[in-house]
Parts: C-alpha cells; sequence; structure tokens
C-alpha cells in the first residue's frame, strides 16, 4: 500500500485488472445500463426510460430483492408542518461529524420534498393520519423534528420496493434478473462502453454476457457481508465497489462503516443476515436498558437513546464492555400489544420467530454492520472519475453523509442523486451510436479466491475491523487479509492457477477488495470520528483529520492501493482525465 496527501489522485484510465470469467456469450444493446435495483437503480431507470433512453437493469436477484425491502424506518424530507429543509440540514450535518460535503446536503434537503411526492406519484403509498389524511411522520435518531414518511408501520421500504417495481414492469423495461456484474466494459479512448455479468439460472440468458452502454450506473447496494453479522441481504458483497476500484475509479470515506446500535442479539456467534429493530420503536419511546434495567443513555447525550447512531452503538458498546457481556436490551414493553401489531408488525414478527416477545420482555439488541456512509466518489451529478460511470445509493459518496448518515437519510439519498443522475444523461450523454463498437474486457491479471474464503475474510474484518478498532487490531487485520491476497496471487503468478469462476469465488474476492480498503483508510484516519471509532484514538481531532481519504488501485503498481488526503473537508471535485469536454460540472 502506498500513501500520499494534498489532494485526491485524477486516474488516466482503468488499472488493467479485471475478474478472470469465461467471455461474453450473449449481449444487449441499451443507452443506459442500471446495476442494481433498489430505490436508487429503479428510480434513475424510470427516469431515464421516460426521457427516451433505451434502459436495461440489471440486478443481482429478483428485482424486488434488494436492501431497499428490508429498510424499516422509513424516508427523511422536510415535509412536516413547522419543518424546513434548513433544519434538516442541520441535523444532517451534526451526524454527519464534521465531514458531510455541505452543497450536497443542501441539494438532498431542498429536492428530498419534492423526490417524495414524486415517489408517490409513482404509486408509493405512505401511512397518514386518520384524524387529517396528511403523512404520518415519526422521528428518529439525530432528527430534532418528526420528519419520517413510514408505510405499513416498519415496512416501509417493501412498499417502496413495490411501487418502483411495478412502476418499471409497466414502463416496459427491459431487467435482466440473477445477475452478477463482473466488469466495466470501456472503449479505445477509456470511456464507459457497459458491463460483463455472469446470470445465474435459467432464463432468457444464461452465463456471462454483457450489456453494451455508454452510460453505467452503478446502484448495487452496501458491502455489510464483509462482516460476519450484518443487517444487510447475503447479495451485498460490496461488488459495485470493487468494480469502480478495478475500472479506475476512486472510493471515498469507506472507514465510515455504521453499526446499526440495535440489531436483534441472536449469539454471540451468529452469522449473516440479522434482524433489524428499527431506530423507530426508540423514536416512539423504547429505553435502551442493561440487565438491570438500568437506562444508560440519559446523560450521554441530549438526545439519549435518540442519539445518532454513533454515539447509541459507542454507548451499547461501553456498557457491555464494563459489565462483560454480549447484549443489551430495547425495553418497549410499555407500548402494549396492540400499538406493537399496528406500528411494527414487521420486527414483532421477526422477534418471536425468535423466540422474543417484546410485549412482555425487553429485546436483547446489540450493533452489526448497517451501513457504508463512503463508496464510490461522486459529483453533484452522481458522475464517478471514470467518463460515463455513474454511481448512487449506498454504493456511492456523495458526500451527504459524511462521517456517519442521519437515519432515514439513505432512501432520500437514493431517489434525488438517482434523478439528478438520469437528468445529466438525459442532457450530456448521446444515444448510442449505431458505428461504435462494442467494449472490449480487458486481460485479466487478478486472482479469483475460493469462495470459503469470504468467511475468513468475514472472520477477519469482525475482530479487527468492527464497532472497537485500535492501530493493533486494524494492522492484524491488514496484515492477515493481505496474506490472503498473496496466496492467491502466488498461485496465479507461480503455478498459473487460480479458483475457478462462479459467483462464489466472483463474491469472495470482491469483499477480499473492499476489506483491504476499508482498513487500510481505517489504519490511516488516526481519531474517533463519527461511526469510525478508534480506541487508540478516543477523541476527535479536526486539526489534524478533518478531511477525506480517497483510495484507489495503482495503475502503475496493480497490486497496490493508493491512498491519498484531500487538503481539506471540502469534498473533492470530479475530474475526468479526457479532456475538457468531461469537465463540466
Amino acid at each position: 500500500m502506498s500513501t500520499g496527501s494534498g489532494g485526491a489522485g485524477t486516474p488516466a484510465g482503468g488499472t488493467g485488472i479485471r475478474l478472470h470469467a469465461p467471455a461474453p456469450g450473449w449481449s444487449v444493446e441499451a443507452d443506459v445500463v442500471v446495476v442494481g435495483s433498489g430505490v436508487a437503480g429503479l428510480t434513475a431507470a424510470l427516469r431515464c426510460a421516460a426521457a427516451g433512453r433505451r434502459t436495461v437493469v440489471v440486478t443481482k436477484a429478483r428485482l424486488d430483492d434488494g436492501s431497499t425491502r428490508w429498510a424499516q424506518g422509513g424516508i427523511a424530507a422536510a415535509l412536516g408542518e413547522g419543518d424546513t429543509p434548513e433544519q434538516h440540514l442541520d441535523d444532517t450535518l451534526v451526524a454527519g461529524a464534521g465531514l458531510c460535503d455541505e452543497e450536497a446536503v443542501r441539494l438532498l434537503v431542498t429536492d428530498g420534498p419534492g423526490a417524495v411526492r414524486r415517489l408517490m406519484e409513482a404509486g408509493a403509498v405512505f401511512d397518514t393520519s386518520a384524524e387529517t389524511g396528511e403523512i404520518e411522520l415519526a422521528r428518529e435518531g439525530g432528527h430534532h423534528r418528526r420528519r419520517i414518511a413510514h408505510a405499513g408501520g416498519d415496512a416501509t421500504g417493501a412498499e417502496i420496493s413495490r411501487a418502483l417495481v411495478e412502476a418499471v414492469q409497466a414502463a416496459g423495461i427491459e431487467t435482466v434478473e440473477n445477475a452478477l456484474v463482473l466488469d466495466l466494459l470501456t472503449d479505445a479512448e477509456g470511456r464507459t462502453a457497459g458491463v460483463t455479468l455472469h446470470v445465474m439460472g435459467e432464463g432468457q440468458h444464461d452465463g456471462v454476457g454483457a450489456v453494451h452502454a455508454p452510460a453505467v450506473i452503478l446502484a448495487t447496494g452496501g458491502m455489510g457481508q464483509v462482516f460476519s453479522a450484518t443487517t444487510n441481504p447475503s447479495v451485498s458483497t460490496g461488488d459495485g465497489v470493487a468494480l469502480a476500484l478495478r475500472a479506475g475509479a476512486e472510493v471515498s470515506d469507506l472507514e465510515f462503516v455504521q453499526f446499526h446500535p440495535t440489531v436483534l442479539f441472536l449469539g454471540a456467534g451468529a452469522e449473516g443476515q440479522q434482524p433489524l429493530v428499527s431506530e423507530a420503536v426508540r423514536g416512539e419511546g423504547a429505553h435502551l436498558v442493561d440487565a438491570d434495567g438500568v437506562r444508560f443513555m440519559t446523560g450521554q447525550h441530549e438526545l439519549a437513546e435518540l442519539a445518532p447512531r454513533d454515539i447509541v452503538a459507542k454507548g451499547i458498546m461501553r456498557r457491555m464492555q464494563e459489565q462483560g457481556v454480549h447484549h443489551m436490551y430495547l425495553d418497549a414493553r410499555h407500548f402494549g400489544a396492540r400499538m406493537w401489531e399496528q406500528r411494527f408488525p414487521t420486527i414483532l414478527a421477526a422477534c418471536r420467530a425468535h423466540g422474543i416477545d417484546p410485549v412482555t420482555e425487553p429485546i436483547p439488541v446489540a450493533p452489526a454492520a448497517h451501513y457504508a456512509s463512503g463508496g464510490v466518489r461522486t459529483d453533484l451529478h452522481g458522475r464517478t472519475t471514470v467518463p460515463g460511470l455513474y454511481a448512487c445509493g449506498e454504493v456511492a459518496c456523495t458526500g451527504v453523509h459524511g462521517a456517519n448518515r442521519l437515519a432515514s437519510n439513505s432512501l432520500l439519498e437514493g431517489l434525488v442523486f438517482a434523478e439528478r443522475i438520469a437528468e445529466h444523461i438525459t442532457n450530456a450523454v448521446p444515444h448510442r451510436p449505431a458505428s461504435t463498437g462494442p467494449g472490449i474486457p480487458v486481460p485479466s491479471t487478478g486472482p479469483l479466491l475460493p469462495g470459503e474464503a469470504r468467511l475468513e475474510v468475514q472472520r477477519i474484518m469482525t475482530e479487527g475491523a468492527g464497532v472497537l478498532r485500535s492501530a493493533d487490531s486494524l494492522r492484524g487485520a491488514a496484515t492477515a487479509l493481505e496474506s490472503l491476497y498473496a496466496a492467491a496471487l502466488h498461485d496465479l503468478d507461480v503455478h498459473g492457477k487460480t479458483a475457478e469462476p462462479g459467483t462464489d469465488t466472483w463474491e469472495a474476492t470482491n469483499l477480499l477488495c473492499v476489506a483491504r480498503v476499508l482498513v487500510a483508510a481505517a489504519l490511516r484516519r488516526e481519531e474517533t470520528r463519527g461511526c469510525h471509532w478508534r480506541e487508540d484514538h478516543p477523541d476527535r481531532d479536526d486539526a489534524a483529520w478533518r478531511h477525506h481519504l480517497v483510495v484507489r488501485l495503482s495503475r502503475a503498481e496493480k497490486r497496490a492501493l493508493v491512498v491519498t488526503a484531500t487538503d481539506s473537508a471540502d469534498f473533492p471535485s470530479v475530474r475526468h482525465p479526457l479532456g475538457p469536454e468531461s469537465m463540466e460540472q
């Protein structure tokens, strides 16, 4: 790994690294390919298609199977009487702990209310007051006002997903389901020319193929599966971030992984996706207590249990350390059965399925990996540092979240920036010219990990780069990850062997890629800020660390990570290397 400072590097092209995969056996032509089918991806697809662009949606599972459908909390926007975008902006900046890009946040909160109303016009139905008929707004951690719109009590994501999937189907947009994206295709000048992908199972397409398009929108979601316990579905393996890095794009703020403070505790050795107990439960008055029933968040923050998530997660972890236990409790017995059944039916069912009845007993909870505040670095139009490659939703780093995402801002960010991407593509990206040849895959130069390495990556990351981090734990994680990579590289370079291409090996390789970047940034940032908690540097240090870390893969040395620090807290602009016509902001 090499490091530097003084500003983010500007890649002159791809890294030349690609996943080992068979040559594409089929292809589809399009103007735009959207990778991912959550709120960001489907919104972008609908807007691009409405503007007359031939749009293809590629998604890793079924169309309605992404992270969006799991969102319980809701979507934040200044929709209520007395609330304003300025107040929403203030709460977002506080949660972001000094690293939000204020211009990006102002766009989010200003455009947010209109974007939510357009989502309603697309068919999403939010809970309304029986008395007034207006959207019923709730409050969550870090918000000083009720501004969270919900659907079905705690099934907001499922309702948004339903509405957008139906709209996409009604619009006749072509979709390719059960398809794992592999790598970016580029033309002779290094511009985006589409993606390669692998369709898992039978259908209209099967095996490795390609979608040729001059614009690619990454909306692949998060990378929560890099840790053993997470709220993310099994498909969240960091594929979009890994693809972008291999293509030469920059990623930023990847050290800021948000651990949701209240995840249903299923045992110290539990792995995979864990049931989330929404922040909205605390928003309605649930209390965090220890085994003796003592509330421990009062006095730690003015908002107590409704403090920003990093503060609540730290409060839980500290109490767990003090008492030598693996979890705390969330007590909402005072809600009563009717409120649980009407307001939180999904959470109630999940708890009861695991033998816990929140109506009569406190819920055991502990922090688990939840949301990546960082990702592929973009500008205010969603453009990355690779011309023609866009990113939105959790895979992107727009500068909105800073060091810690404010509760329920994620769905809104997906909406707002997806619309901005579609607008930019409509106005600035030409339709696919008939004379332009398809992109050609670059020969593979990186090794594939065996599928079983996924569990090893998760173990390393959980032990060394989880909620509690230190120089020692992070160095241990970095060494272990590099050993995995070096062993696979040795087999390739010396013996000409690598793991058999397939979904499990591609996912394991992507997880190792994003894990290495996360640990490199977390080791470099010697302070505690937002959701990055360094036990050996427990204080926030604005003088030394109020700036962003940007990571890319080295082109000169294809095995190295290059970590650079920006000169200030300002989010660095995105610069394209292909000439002045691609520099406009």
